[in-house]
């Protein structure tokens, strides 16, 4: 499944939370597809639990 499709599936499923329940709803919907986002990149290998907890390096820092 292409990723266009995917991003139409999601919008309409916040769309039709948004509708039926709400803005609350709406919210709620995008936070745990955030989540859900989050958990298949891990999954899938693109993503290491270290680089959500890592912070930048010092060294790194432009001025």
């Amino acid at each position: 499944m292409s990723m266009a499709v995917i991003g139409l599936l999601a919008g309409m499923g916040l769309g039709f939370a948004g509708y039926f329940g709400g803005f609350g709803a709406f919210l709620l919907v995008a936070a745990l597809g955030a989540v859900g986002f989050v958990a298949g990149r891990f999954l899938d290998g693109d993503l290491e639990p270290g680089d959500l907890l890592r912070g930048r390096d010092r060294g790194d820092r432009r001025r």
